[in-house]
C-alpha cells in the first residue's frame, strides 16, 4: 500500500502543478487588507488590484472576492480607493479605527473574515486567504474540516508557520510579485491604513 508522501510523489510526476490546480472549483477570495499593505511596502512594490483578482482566481469561476480593511471616515483617498474596489469586483468589508492607549490606530477584522468563511462554506470549494495572521489559523482548519481546500498568500516573513500547516497551499507574495504589482498603465489609486497614512504623505 502506498503511503500519502509515495502518492504525492507519484501525484507530481504525472500532473503538472497547473493542472494539479485545475479542480479547485468555485473559489472565494478572502484579503486582509492591512497585512497585504505591509506585505507590499517589505516587497517595494503597489499591488494593482485587478491583476491581483485575475491572479488568485487563476481561470478558476469566482464566488465572491472579500476586502477587509479598517476606516478612517475623514480621508478622501481612502474613501475614493475603496469606492473604486467595490466597483472593480470586491465586496469591501470595512471597520472603523479605534484608537489605542500608545497613540496608534487599528481595526483587527480577524472575527469578520472567520464569520465569512465558515458561514460561506458549501457554496465555495477553494479558498484563497491573502493574510499571514496566524490567529485566522483555527478558522482555516475549521473550514478545511468541512471539505474546502484553503490556499494562503502572504510574504513568508509575515506568515505565521501556523497558518501554513493548516492550509492545502501555500503561495508566497515575492513568487508572484511580477503578476500583482502596479505599473506605470495602472490604474491610478492608492491603499493606505491610517497607520501609515501620516507617515508616507509626510514624503509624497
Amino acid at each position: 500500500m502506498l503511503n500519502h508522501q509515495q502518492i504525492q510523489i507519484e501525484c507530481n510526476e504525472i500532473f503538472t502543478p497547473e493542472q494539479v490546480l485545475e479542480n479547485r472549483g468555485k473559489v472565494a477570495i478572502f484579503i486582509d487588507g492591512s497585512n497585504l499593505f505591509y506585505a507590499a511596502l517589505q516587497l517595494g512594490i503597489e499591488i494593482d488590484y485587478t491583476k491581483l483578482l485575475c491572479r488568485l482566481t487563476g481561470g478558476s469561476r469566482l464566488l465572491r472576492s472579500f476586502f477587509y480593511t479598517g476606516v478612517d471616515r475623514t480621508n478622501e483617498k481612502q474613501q475614493g480607493f475603496l469606492l473604486w474596489m467595490r466597483r472593480n469586483g470586491y465586496r469591501v468589508i470595512s471597520k472603523d479605527l479605534v484608537q489605542l492607549p500608545d497613540g496608534s490606530k487599528k481595526a483587527n477584522l480577524d472575527v469578520e473574515i472567520a464569520v465569512d468563511m465558515m458561514a460561506l462554506v458549501g457554496s465555495y470549494d477553494t479558498a484563497v486567504l491573502v493574510s499571514g495572521d496566524g490567529d485566522l489559523a483555527y478558522a482555516v482548519d475549521a473550514v478545511s474540516y468541512r471539505g474546502v481546500r484553503v490556499e494562503v498568500v502572504s510574504l513568508r516573513a509575515m506568515t505565521s508557520d501556523s497558518l501554513i500547516n493548516v492550509s492545502d497551499r501555500y503561495i508566497d507574495l515575492e513568487q508572484i510579485k511580477e503578476d500583482i504589482q502596479k505599473t506605470s498603465k495602472s490604474p491610478s489609486y492608492t491603499y493606505r491604513p491610517l497607520s501609515a497614512i501620516g507617515l508616507m504623505d509626510e514624503h509624497d
